[in-house]
């Protein structure tokens, strides 16, 4: 009896056991026992500060977390894993010598969302060097040797929330990484404090959103002083951002070789900062966005007459879409401030914002500006016709040379018809063509200085008031002769060669120069109407 009872225990261990071994099978799990120099604790593996030079090869695939820190590992190879760890989180790999990881080396662990490389001596991060983990959530890189960050380092990583780059000698900064949204859209911290920055995107940096701005810790860097910089930090500390509010003394610059706190460039004359308000024009749509600290915050948006802002307003400018407030076709009556309550988990939060609506359209303001061009346009092209009408049309009496003195001694004013056949010295010798020059005018004496039979009362007037321009008729050449006065309708037509007065020539060229005078002035007051 005794024996029978044995043997039945017996066969019940044996089919317990072998029960067990059907379930680890099933469970695809095979019986791999603890490294020797690792502790292990359910699914954590403890192998830290054992002086490892390499990772232990028998690792359980059920691993979870693997610690590895505080080890004399130098490189982690596309191999350093022969078994697939599908279940591991987290892998600690901190205070080791590491100096160079393969872009294949996180292959093995798919679904890794905790990863620990600080205090190491990595000097650069290569592209897709962390392409294989898009489940990773913190990733911790400070206190080694990095100088130069890739662009293409962190691609593939939409799930990165955390980014700890603090205390290597990066100089550059990482734009890419807040600015471009679909490369690390859940990005809410990165350090890059006690680093090398000298200068920063502070125009890109001003147009983050707050909830990124709160987590980008830049204290410790060697940053050049300048007011941008101290209205920067200043807006953040407005803002409570907790970037600055944690580290306010720790943030300083460089001036001189002096280290200067930020909020505290007295000597740069920087004006005080001011909240400025959001303005718009008659007419426009546009969105205000309630820039909160933290994401998926309820919102809730009050008018400035103490009214709550519905999603959907009938006939209204004003709606509430995606916790923003939307304006279509604003109008001035919407101007004020609006205040935004935002709700979270951990905190709440008020923001004001003050909206100025300017009583014309933008469009309109187009206009003016381009009226205002044309007439410039117009301007400049009359003055340039203008100045081309002057001193481009030519002025005959101005070619003339200097006129030969004319041997007629025995003309006088005091004729009173228009003789054609010249008085001339018989004796004067040469060709009788020779020095033939006659200079007749049209004479209209007016008022006073008329007399009877159409002679000219000697004394009254000079011959600069009483000829006339257009009837100027200049003739010099020879065998030619000029119409008589029949010819002129009766017009009385003096000759205008006096003794003791000035020469044909002379007179020519004073016509022609009142001609120049009334041109210019008629030019001018042109340019000036067109301009006007």
């Amino acid at each position: 009896m005794q024996s029978q009872c044995d043997l039945r225990g017996l066969w019940l261990l044996l089919l317990s056991l072998f029960l067990l071994l059907f379930e680890v099978a099933r469970a695809g799990r095979p019986v791999v026992s603890c490294p020797p120099a690792c502790l292990c604790a359910s699914n954590i593996l403890s192998c830290s500060k054992q002086q490892l030079p390499n990772v232990p090869l028998s690792l359980p695939s059920y691993t979870a977390l693997l610690d590895l820190s505080h080890n004399n590992l130098s490189r982690l190879r596309a191999e350093w894993t022969p078994t697939r760890l599908t279940h591991l989180h987290s892998l600690l790999l901190s205070h080791n010598h590491l100096n160079f990881i393969s872009s294949e080396a996180f292959s093995p662990v798919p679904n890794l969302r905790y990863l620990d490389l600080s205090s190491n001596q990595l000097r650069t991060l290569d592209e897709f060097l962390f392409s294989e983990l898009q489940a990773l959530e913190v990733l911790l890189l400070y206190n080694n040797h990095i100088m130069a960050v890739d662009r293409y380092a962190f691609d593939d990583m939409a799930q990165l929330q955390k980014l700890y780059l603090s205390q290597n000698q990066i100089s550059r900064f990482p734009l890419e990484l807040v600015s471009e949204r679909a490369k690390l859209p859940k990005l809410t911290l990165l350090d890059l404090s006690s680093n090398k920055l000298k200068n920063l995107p502070l125009s890109d940096l001003q147009k983050l959103p707050a909830w990124i701005k709160n987590g980008l810790y830049l204290h410790n860097n060697p940053l050049e002083c300048n007011c941008k910089l101290y209205q920067l930090f200043s807006h953040w500390q407005y803002r409570q951002l907790s970037s600055v509010m944690d580290f306010q003394e720790d943030l300083y610059c460089v001036r001189s070789k002096e280290l200067h706190n930020v909020f505290n460039l007295s000597f740069l004359n920087c004006s005080e900062y001011k909240e400025s308000a959001w303005e718009a024009h008659l007419g426009e749509t546009f969105t205000i966005k309630c820039d909160t600290k933290q994401q998926g915050m309820t919102k809730v948006w009050v008018t400035p007459s103490n009214e709550r802002v519905l999603d959907k307003v009938a006939n209204g400018t004003v709606t509430v879409k995606d916790g923003n407030l939307h304006f279509k076709k604003v109008q001035v009556e919407d101007g004020g401030v609006y205040t935004c309550y935002a709700m979270g988990e951990t905190f709440n939060e008020t923001l004001s914002v003050e909206l100025k609506v300017y009583n014309f359209t933008l469009h309109g303001h187009h206009d003016t500006l381009n009226t205002a061009y044309t007439t410039l346009v117009g301007c400049i092209l009359s003055v340039v016709l203008v100045l081309i009408y002057l001193y481009l049309t030519p002025c005959r009496c101005w070619c003339r040379g200097v006129e030969k003195p004319s041997s007629h001694q025995g003309d006088s004013l005091s004729s009173s018809m228009l003789s054609t056949t010249p008085n001339h010295d018989p004796m004067a010798g040469g060709d009788k063509d020779d020095g033939f020059d006659r200079r007749v005018a049209f004479l209209e004496p007016a008022g006073p200085g008329q007399g009877q039979n159409g002679k000219l009362k000697p004394g009254l007037g000079t011959a600069a008031g009483w000829l006339r321009e257009d009837a100027w008729i200049s003739h010099s050449e020879a065998g030619k002769t000029r119409p008589t006065a029949a010819m002129h309708g009766g017009a009385r037509m003096r000759k205008v060669r006096k003794k003791g007065q000035a020469s044909t020539g002379e007179w020519g060229r004073a016509v022609c120069c009142g001609r120049w005078k009334r041109r210019y002035r008629l030019a001018m007051t042109t340019a000036y109407l067109k301009c006007s």
